[in-house]
């Protein structure tokens, strides 16, 4: 969401440097008033198109940003059997989840659905290795899908009674 500001500023900025190219091109009138409508008219449609993309699902091929990511884990699945694969996913290093879509493959939900119900019996994480690479994004039913089981907490060492120390002054004594 942070990210969607920048570059609403960035396309204002872009839209702004068009206008002004279209206001001082020497042009005629009713071309550099063409020019400036369309101009502003980039603005809204701009907002509007990337406040309907936030709630839409990325399909994983277009991540090209983040194509070197080692591992995903996954949050939730959603199938849309003959049409898609939507996942709720954490990437590597991120806290908040971001939403995917991988087109339908039986083998490749079949896997994910026993992946998932696996880690829930042992209480992990499923764990998709090198999602967004173009080999995984090409062959969907070979991802690389493992059950991450969930760490075990630091136990502390039980308590030893220290040796007694014996009385320096007298030889004899019993240790304290």
């Amino acid at each position: 969401m942070e990210s969607m500001t920048y570059l609403f500023v960035v396309i204002l900025l872009l839209a702004g440097t068009l206008a002004s190219l279209a206001i001082w091109a020497p042009r005629r009138t009713w071309v550099r008033v063409l020019s400036l409508t369309l101009a502003v008219l980039i603005i809204p449609v701009a907002y509007i198109q990337m406040t309907e993309l936030l709630s839409r699902a990325k399909p994983a091929k277009y991540e090209w940003w983040r194509r070197q990511t080692d591992t995903v884990t996954i949050l939730d699945v959603s199938f849309h059997e003959g049409v898609a694969i939507y996942l709720w996913l954490r990437l590597d290093g991120d806290i908040v989840p971001r939403y995917y879509s991988l087109p339908w493959s039986t083998s490749l939900a079949e896997k994910i659905e026993d992946a998932l119900e696996d880690a829930v019996l042992q209480n992990g994480n499923v764990v998709l290795r090198h999602l967004f690479s173009r080999q995984s994004l090409d062959e969907h039913g070979d991802l690389n899908v493992e059950i991450i089981p969930p760490p075990v907490p630091h136990q502390k060492p039980p308590y030893v009674r220290p040796d007694p120390v014996p009385d320096p002054r007298n030889p004899k004594s019993k240790p304290i």
